[in-house]
């Protein structure tokens, strides 16, 4: 427009050449996207797919379970009729590590894989590597298959060094019961717990490992991993109704509103609070710093429970990833603590 208002009209000479070169803009622009989605594309290297694996099933948090095994394994080791004198030592410590983190990529792996066709329906989950190209579903079977032998494997070193073959015993069983999780939101809306359950045998486990037997205090620890885990994943699940309804999944969300599903996520974590107070309870290991341990992870859920709204899930990664690490990691550390300082 021009300043008295009226509108001052291009000769047609000059329409003709604005619009060739909008038209070579876009061209570019249109080369330079095709560019970009090659590189997005399937990975090429070796290296490239492990690194694609790795951060399509988010490595890094086998942080959520890992300090509860360790803290399990170190309990384990100081209590009554111990394999070990007092603690475990490094190399049963770095195979528990070890198992951990290949269970853990083994399960996510394989929910990638029985999942790659429903994640491409989803727009949340569609840039996950096998519906967005970057890996192949034979390569991640392969990375699925690997990651199992060297659980397996691992599990082997416990018969090795303290000859305790239980774990390698459990461990194909232990496989099978982390692997189907994914085919659980097919027939159940309580997919969340199976999932708490999945990350909750992670104590259990180590103390098997370093003692050889099962007793109270890990099976305790367990249930309230089960219920802290599927608490929060009820939350991160109430994003996914529409598309849960969509496709006929279950979860608790879509099944009873996310209002509802608010309610019972508050009620789990109220039974996981429990559960880590009377694991403190029947093993003395476990004091002072446990009990701060478990008013500091029971503020962090209040806190994570307050910033989730039945009409405003814009806060759900804090909730999620940050508060969820950071509840591990204090009552793993803490109660490691407890049991070898004080």
């Amino acid at each position: 427009m021009s300043e008295s208002g009226r509108s001052i009209s291009p000769s047609p000479g000059q329409a003709s050449a604005t619009e060739g070169q909008a038209g070579a803009t876009e061209g570019q622009a249109g080369a330079t996207e095709g560019q970009a989605s090659a590189t997005e594309g399937q990975a090429t290297s070796f290296a490239d797919r492990i690194r694609a694996f790795a951060a399509d099933i988010k490595l890094s948090h086998s942080v959520f379970a890992l300090p509860f095994a360790l803290l399990a394994a170190v309990l384990a080791g100081g209590g009554a009729g111990a394999t070990v004198e007092r603690f475990p030592s490094l190399v049963q410590v770095g195979l528990i590590v070890i198992c951990m983190v290949t269970a853990r990529s083994f399960a996510m792996g394989m929910n990638r894989l029985l999942d790659a066709r429903l994640d491409a329906m989803n727009p949340r989950t569609a840039r996950r590597a096998i519906p967005a190209g970057r890996l192949s579903s034979r390569f991640v079977a392969g990375a699925c298959a690997t990651t199992a032998v060297l659980f397996i494997l691992a599990t082997s070193g416990f018969a090795w060094a303290d000859h305790n073959w239980l774990p390698l015993m459990l461990s194909i069983p232990a496989l099978a019961f982390i692997g189907l999780y994914p085919l659980l939101k097919r027939f159940t809306r309580w997919v969340h717990f199976y999932l708490g359950a999945a990350l909750g045998i992670a104590p259990l486990c180590a103390w098997i490992a370093i003692s050889g037997r099962i007793e109270l205090t890990p099976i305790l620890l367990g249930l309230g991993v089960m219920f802290w885990t599927g608490g929060f994943d009820i939350l991160y699940a109430a994003q996914d109704v529409d598309v849960d309804r969509a496709q006929k999944l279950y979860s608790i969300p879509s099944r009873m509103g996310v209002a509802g599903a608010l309610w019972m996520s508050r009620f789990a974590h109220v039974i996981c609070i429990a559960m880590f107070v009377a694991a403190g309870l029947v093993n003395a290991q476990l004091e002072m710093l446990w009990s701060i341990g478990i008013g500091a992870a029971a503020l962090l859920l209040v806190y994570e429970q307050s910033i989730v709204k039945p009409h405003d899930l814009s806060r759900l990664n804090l909730a999620f990833f940050t508060l969820n690490g950071c509840v591990s990691l204090v009552l793993g550390t803490l109660g490691i603590i407890d049991a070898v300082v004080i």
